[in-house]
């Protein structure tokens, strides 16, 4: 099992890539879009939580990944001792369309083959991604976790779950500055299901032919409908019927922990067992959380609910090889709140998977 940190586009470089090692990172998933573009406004540089009518910001990014910008993205980790695992999220600029079954599907669904073709000709070998129409929305943020620090939650069924996706809108970004009035109409599961049956059918051939895993991020948060928009999943066997769906070892989870417990029903660490157990699982988030939805809130890795330590012995006792990142933390007090969160997630990964290493070997 290796241990990374995702960085998103704006950290990209190699001050971060040089924090990356020394907190004892040997591996990087890289975020292609940027989540943060508010126009002329500063989106940030943490966790969006986004607005109604705004979303996270505006989806900039039209053009696919070259190969040549892959290849030195690769190498610019490289210098600092880091393997580029994977490229996570597919900017909506360039599938909306996918998403919505829109007039352009058929050219963004070459772009997507496109952008796999170039990741395998990079050597790189997974593409993590969201199939949702709403994306991440109704999140706060508040002093949840010790000592005050800053994280992210729910705190109930808020505005933001509840209103229709304005047109324009997909995955919680614009991607059209000059939309038509109006909301995006309300779909049904099973059309969801029929939209990413297609995308698979259409996509996942050529991810085969690239040596590429694409990994599916369970819906966060996991509730039934967000933004009046069906999920695919908001229980673990959801997640178990996607992944019977397409038996192909490049049809993987991109499993994220802390989504799995905010669950109102359903057993993480039976998941986690079968996710492992059938080589379902392309890469893990690892956060903690207290609760569930619509009422979690995160935590540092060492305190909140989830059994991180059985988590990691699942995984080992699976034989679990990829690469597991520490997803978000809390924002702590001191001139570098996300650096000081992460190091300290990472640590204790670290420690923590030297502890079971060393009660494997006694």
């Amino acid at each position: 099992m290796h241990l990374g940190f995702g960085l998103y586009q704006h950290m990209l470089n190699d001050s971060n890539y040089a924090f990356a090692r020394q907190a004892g990172a040997t591996h990087i998933i890289a975020h292609l879009t940027d989540y943060f573009y508010q126009g002329d406004s500063d989106g940030g540089k943490d966790q969006p939580v986004g607005t109604v009518n705004r979303g996270w910001g505006y989806a900039i990014e039209e053009e696919v990944w070259s190969v040549k910008k892959l290849r030195g993205l690769k190498e610019d980790m490289a210098k600092h001792g880091l393997t580029l695992e994977a490229l996570e999220n597919i900017s909506p600029a360039f599938w909306h369309d996918v998403l919505l079954d829109g007039p352009k599907r058929d050219e963004q669904i070459a772009k997507v083959q496109q952008l796999i073709r170039n990741m395998g000709e990079a050597g790189i070998p997974i593409l993590g991604y969201n199939f949702a129409l709403a994306g991440v929305s109704g999140r706060i943020k508040g002093a949840f976790a010790r000592g005050g620090a800053e994280a992210v939650g729910m705190d109930g069924i808020s505005e933001d779950i509840e209103a229709p996706i304005p047109l324009g809108m997909a995955w919680n970004m614009i991607y059209d500055r000059n939309p038509p009035e109006g909301f995006l109409e309300s779909i049904s599961h099973e059309e969801l299901l029929r939209r990413y049956r297609a995308f698979l059918t259409e996509v996942l051939p050529m991810a085969e032919e690239a040596g590429v895993v694409l990994a599916i991020h369970p819906d966060d948060p996991p509730l039934e409908k967000v933004r009046q928009q069906p999920r695919l999943g908001y229980h673990p066997n959801h997640y178990k019927e996607l992944m019977a769906m397409e038996p192909s070892p490049n049809h993987v989870m991109e499993l994220c922990i802390g989504t799995l417990g905010e669950m109102a029903e359903g057993d993480l660490y039976e998941a986690v067992e079968y996710f492992a157990k059938n080589h379902k699982i392309g890469y893990l988030h690892c956060r903690n959380i207290r609760y569930k939805v619509p009422y979690y809130k995160e935590t540092f890795v060492d305190e909140g609910e989830i059994d991180m330590a059985r988590i990691l012995r699942l995984l080992k006792k699976h034989n679990f090889e990829g690469v597991l990142i520490p997803d978000h933390a809390p924002q702590m007090s001191c001139e570098a709140p996300w650096h000081a969160g992460m190091a300290f997630a990472m640590g204790y990964f670290k420690a923590l998977l030297q502890q079971i290493e060393n009660e494997t070997n006694s």
